[in-house]
């Protein structure tokens, strides 16, 4: 709607006054609001109920139904209730999928709280390392400052992921279960978080009176020490041998003995994670096609694998995940969740919400500005586990989430494919879905991107 001739001479009136906002054009804003009954309504209908509610598309609510050619689960869904796990759920989801399948079991979860407990103590060493590694910066420099801005966070990456049960392995739930703090990880995360500032500050500060590397580090241990014993106490001891027996669905007892955490991972995870790679659509003209990228200080174990991305066109992405469910597989993807979802109903859709109606506006923001304005990056992690594809393309995904069964369809959700244009960003994938021309890319150094870059936005919550 054009500007009336009273708002644009206030406007004029307000760019002479230096910017300031004046009277005037507080008066004009006041009269152009009161004479538009359009707005009027919409603030009736705001005022008393919800604005999701009232700018809902029910044309798309109406027209999606919550059924797939393929579909993969037939399992219940996961709940990581109060934390930001869901990177580390989405990744045991998949491999449970195996799992149970070799067990012969229709029900089986990993422990999310072993998962967690390794991740926070190699995150804290990697924390630590880094303020050892950029000491001789200023505290107010920009890595520094974005390093004691997040010192333990939640969130992660497939890389990140591949990281733990490499090293540390894999637990049945029933050896690790769940505590109040693994399923509500608030305050120990600020309990960490306060001691690892600590430890930033002690460390700084000794390198600043001259104190070596090997010093540093072995300072470094004694801090690590009390984050073990915090860790210990918020989510219990992991188990370091165990035996496993179950009974399977044909009513056969079973009893493996003496396991260590990394034997079982070996024995019952089928999915070969090290031939899976990190895919992006990263459709900033800063990022070209087909190069890989990494985020400074984004991981979690050091000397593990680096998080790397393969940055691909978008097509590339929904053809790899269709192909991949078609051959019997979930897929482990990112996104940004938030963005016109509809979670009670389970459902996204890029034109869920018109929001442009109801505000009189447009929302003229793309993939790439949303990522260059800060206005969108990958906040969730899931599976997808169903697709239904028609003529060959993939028309909605079938979506696993970890929030429980209490919203969507038993806790499964159903993206409409324009939604994954527009908000997924990543999945992870096995090598030999990609081209040849992708694979050579793989071995490319990769292009490194600043910590704080929206691409590494995942590992933060």
């Amino acid at each position: 709607m054009a500007l009336s001739e009273t708002l644009i001479a206030a406007h004029r009136a307000e760019a002479a006054a230096d910017g300031a906002l004046t009277e005037e054009t507080f008066a004009a804003l006041r009269d152009e609001f009161a004479a538009n009954p359009v707005s009027r309504v919409a603030q009736n209908a705001v005022t008393q109920t919800t604005v999701d509610d009232v700018a809902l598309n029910h044309e798309v609510v109406t027209n999606i139904d919550h059924t797939f050619s393929h579909v993969l689960d037939d399992w219940t869904v996961t709940n990581q209730k109060r934390s930001g796990r869901c990177w580390m759920f989405a990744g045991l989801n998949l491999l449970r999928v195996g799992a149970m399948r070799k067990m012969g079991l229709k029900s089986f979860e990993f422990s999310q709280n072993f998962v967690l407990f390794w991740d926070k103590l190699e995150r804290a060493n990697y924390f630590l390392e880094a303020i050892i590694e950029t000491r001789d910066r200023d505290v107010d420099d920009r890595t520094v400052a974005f390093l004691l801005g997040r010192p333990t966070e939640d969130g992660g990456q497939w890389n990140m992921f591949v990281n733990l049960v490499r090293k540390h392995g894999l637990v049945p739930k029933a050896f690790m279960p769940e505590t109040e703090s693994s399923s509500n990880t608030m305050r120990m995360n600020a309990i960490l978080r306060q001691k690892l500032r600590e430890g930033a500050k002690t460390l700084r500060e000794l390198s600043g009176a001259g104190a070596s590397v090997e010093d540093l580090r072995a300072r470094k241990r004694e801090i690590l020490a009390v984050v073990h014993r915090i860790l210990c106490i918020h989510l219990g001891n992991p188990p370091e041998r165990f035996t496993w027996q179950w009974t399977d669905t044909d009513k056969q007892f079973h009893r493996d003995p003496d396991l260590t955490p990394r034997e079982f991972a070996e024995r019952y995870v089928e999915l070969p994670i090290d031939e899976y790679v990190c895919l992006v659509n990263d459709p900033r003209p800063t990022s070209p096609y087909g190069r890989t990228y990494t985020v400074e200080y984004l991981g979690n174990v050091v000397g593990g694998e680096i998080v790397t991305y393969l940055n691909v066109e978008a097509g590339v992405l929904k053809d790899i995940a269709r192909r991949t469910i078609e051959a019997g597989e979930p897929v482990w993807f990112g996104c940004d969740v938030g963005k016109m979802m509809r979670r009670d109903l389970g459902i996204w859709d890029k034109d869920l919400y018109d929001f442009g109606a109801l505000y009189q506006t447009e929302f003229t923001l793309d993939k790439a500005d949303r990522l260059i304005y800060h206005d969108t990056q990958m906040t969730h992690a899931m599976l997808f586990t169903g697709v239904d594809v028609v003529d060959g393309a993939a028309r909605r995904w079938r979506v696993e989430n970890s929030w429980g069964n209490e919203n969507g369809q038993k806790g499964f959700y159903t993206m409409n494919d324009s939604w994954f244009d527009e908000y997924t960003f990543e999945i992870a994938a096995r090598k030999s879905y990609l081209s040849p021309e992708l694979q050579a890319a793989l071995t490319r150094d990769p292009i490194v991107l600043p910590a704080w870059d929206p691409m590494g936005s995942l590992a933060g919550w």
